[in-house]
């Protein structure tokens, strides 16, 4: 395995096209938006789908969703229980922990069960995944469901409980931006490596394979463009920020809704010494 020596940065253009890219479970599973109508997508969830990804690739996760768990244990507690019987020592425990599972030595974990007798144990991982957020306002639209059949037995002899009735909601279209990068220094102490990090860079490129869902639909959620700068030193040649601004998606006409990735222009700024990887996304 090969060690990570150099910082990278990274940007994905995902297109929204009439789907809840991330619902907001506090807001009636509504598309979450912020206070000027830009959609938004928070880091949990792509993090999520990028654990996902990694485990269509065989490679063994900590944090499994419970529809996806793939190893008998019903809680994280159960997992770190099993992985990490007997281990006393917080730094090995950290080690073991990494080596052990990719999102650990990827986004980190903070280790605390009541099984563990007080010990905690933290990990930072080298990968950070931005909150995405929309290129232009995106419009909201809401449909009246119904089941066909009651789910409960209707006390009063009705034809149709509460139940059946429900909503789905859903982005008309969006251009989200998701930005992230890799930390060398981080990388160094989790033991991430270049080939992880060409795993993300494929888990980010497939990011919504085997994501189908009624909320987002086959090919309602696209990865457009992935955008991939891998800097010559550990550093960096450039700052995060000036490589994620480097990005410049526009509306070309403000005044009209956006149905289509055609409907905005895309570019990338020059840095001089340092050109993205640009990959076409599925």
């Amino acid at each position: 395995m090969a060690k990570l020596e150099n910082k990278i940065d990274f940007v994905v253009l995902v297109s929204v096209n009439r789907a809840n890219a991330n619902g907001d479970p506090l807001n009636g599973n509504r598309p979450r938006t912020d206070y000027n109508g830009f959609g938004e997508m928070s880091d949990v969830c792509i993090k999520r789908k990028i654990r996902n990804r990694m485990q269509d690739m065989g490679q063994a996760v900590f944090v499994q969703s419970e529809d996806r768990c793939d190893d008998g244990f019903g809680s994280l507690s159960e997992r770190a229980s099993a992985k990490m019987k007997g281990l006393k020592d917080r730094d090995l425990y950290a080690k073991t922990a990494c080596e052990t599972w990719l999102d650990v030595r990827a986004f980190g974990q903070v280790f605390a069960f009541k099984d563990a007798k007080g010990m905690s144990v933290g990990v930072r991982g080298p990968v950070t995944v931005h909150q995405a957020v929309s290129a232009s306002p995106v419009e909201i639209e809401s449909l009246q469901i119904t089941k066909s059949v009651n789910g409960e037995k209707s006390e009063k002899g009705g034809n149709r409980t509460s139940d059946t009735m429900g909503q789905k909601h859903f982005v008309r279209f969006g251009l989200y931006v998701v930005k992230g990068s890799i930390n060398v220094q981080l990388a160094e102490k989790t033991g991430f490596t270049q080939e992880d990090a060409q795993l993300v860079k494929e888990c980010l490129r497939t990011l919504f394979v085997n994501d189908a869902s009624s909320a987002r639909p086959d090919g309602s959620m696209e990865v457009v463009k992935l955008y991939w700068w891998q800097h010559n030193c550990k550093d960096g040649q450039y700052s995060s920020a000036e490589v994620h601004r480097s990005v410049h998606v526009e509306i070309k006409d403000p005044t009209k809704l956006p149905d289509s990735v055609e409907d905005y222009e895309i570019a990338v700024t020059s840095l001089p010494g340092l050109e993205p990887e640009v990959l076409h996304g599925v």
